[in-house]
């Protein structure tokens, strides 16, 4: 097979024609430039010839002009050289700053690590909660949830999560038991004037079996319940923790929640719409 030859790129030159103008102009500038040098040195030369002193001061001139170049370039040569001196320490500086920042990440790394290799929450054990130690009026909702979650953990529940916020659709609390049963809890920070209503319960109930499949309803409230909301209640089989039941669980000297709460399940998803549909 052959190949063909690469052709060469074809470059158009650009040619120049004579201009007699433009010729005729520089030779005029140029006769002009060496008339005037010539003027020039005519008039030296007549002052030189009538002041011979100035021969000295001309020498002079020229020589502190010499001197003035050669001191000039001296100092230029100084400067690359200390322009290249403050560069190489520049450089140095940085190479010294980069240093520290790798060791103090490598040593950030080794205090995360050892703070990964801290014990484990089972591995140290909650301290028991004591309402002198824990009080409960002075918290804010949030943390009132985190509060009751930290007593499911305690007391032996595994999973515990809380999960209250916007669109919790009532659940604020879940876990597992110790037996393998789902706890749901849903938690009212109230005053001791504000009493938990039927309509809180019916909330809850619509949704604690139904929507997050407990097997154990718990609503735990600062303060106490209203009596329609007690009934409802039963009716769900939904367990309600006043402040006077939450404060024994929390010393240890009451029961746990879900000892003491009735087996729901389907069941209680019935009784709440029944209890619901009653109401």
């Amino acid at each position: 097979m052959t190949v063909p030859a690469p052709r060469t790129a074809f470059v158009k030159r650009r040619r120049y024609r004579f201009d007699l103008r433009s010729t005729a102009l520089f030779f005029v500038f140029l006769a002009v430039v060496v008339s005037v040098l010539g003027l020039a040195a005519r008039v030296a030369a007549g002052a030189l010839e009538r002041r011979p002193a100035w021969v000295f001061v001309l020498v002079l001139i020229g020589v502190a002009g010499c001197l003035g170049l050669r001191r000039r370039w001296r100092v230029a040569g100084v400067a690359r050289r200390a322009a290249a001196a403050l560069d190489e320490a520049a450089r140095e500086a940085a190479e010294q700053l980069e240093a520290p920042a790798v060791s103090s990440r490598q040593s950030a790394a080794e205090v995360v690590a050892v703070d990964y290799a801290a014990p484990t929450q089972e591995e140290i054990g909650y301290a028991p909660l004591t309402p002198q130690e824990f009080d409960y009026a002075a918290l804010t909702p949030q943390e009132f949830e985190e509060a009751i979650a930290a007593l499911c953990e305690r007391d032996g529940c595994s999973g515990v999560e809380v999960v209250g916020g916007a669109g919790d659709l009532g659940a604020d609390v879940v876990a597992v038991t110790p037996d393998g049963r789902r706890i749901v809890v849903q938690c009212k920070h109230y005053d001791e004037s504000h009493r938990v209503g039927s309509q809180d319960l019916q909330r809850f109930g619509g949704t604690c079996f139904t929507v997050h499949e407990a097997d154990v309803a718990v609503l735990v409230s600062t303060s106490d319940f209203t009596a329609p909301a007690l009934e409802y209640a039963e009716q769900c089989g939904i367990l309600c923790v006043n402040g006077e039941t939450l404060e024994a669980w929390t010393d240890g000297t009451g029961p746990l929640p879900w000892d003491v709460a009735p087996e729901a399940g389907a069941a209680g998803a019935t009784g709440c719409e029944t209890a619901g549909a009653g109401a």
